[in-house]
């Protein structure tokens, strides 16, 4: 943690921290995690000296969520297999599940 931490930030990074170890992060990892994520959430309430750009605009980690933490399925949906196998003219599409329409298009 950095020094001057507030009692509140120093049990959000153990907080943050063993929650990432709880999902199969190592140590390391985990750590470097969880004091970006305070060391933002500093940033956005004032408490650095210094922040910068990214810190201080946009959605605040707690509001994001994750949605850039690359965990995320990159899997296109059956509306978007879809309207390819629509572009390309397979017959049958309607018919077909997401299961099936990737194998028709080859992503199988």
């Amino acid at each position: 943690m950095p020094r001057g931490s507030s009692p509140k930030r120093e049990r959000q990074y153990e907080h943050i921290k063993d929650s990432g170890k709880k999902r199969g992060m190592s140590e390391d990892r985990a750590e470097e995690m969880a004091a970006r994520t305070v060391n933002k959430e500093r940033a956005r309430s004032g408490e650095a000296k210094s922040a910068s750009r990214s810190s201080t605009q946009g959605k605040s980690p707690s509001q994001r969520g994750g949605e850039k933490s690359g965990n995320r399925s990159k899997k296109p949906t059956r509306d978007e297999l879809y309207q390819e196998a629509k572009s390309r003219g397979i017959e049958g599409r309607s018919s077909m599940n997401k299961e099936q329409l990737a194998k028709a298009l080859g992503r199988s």
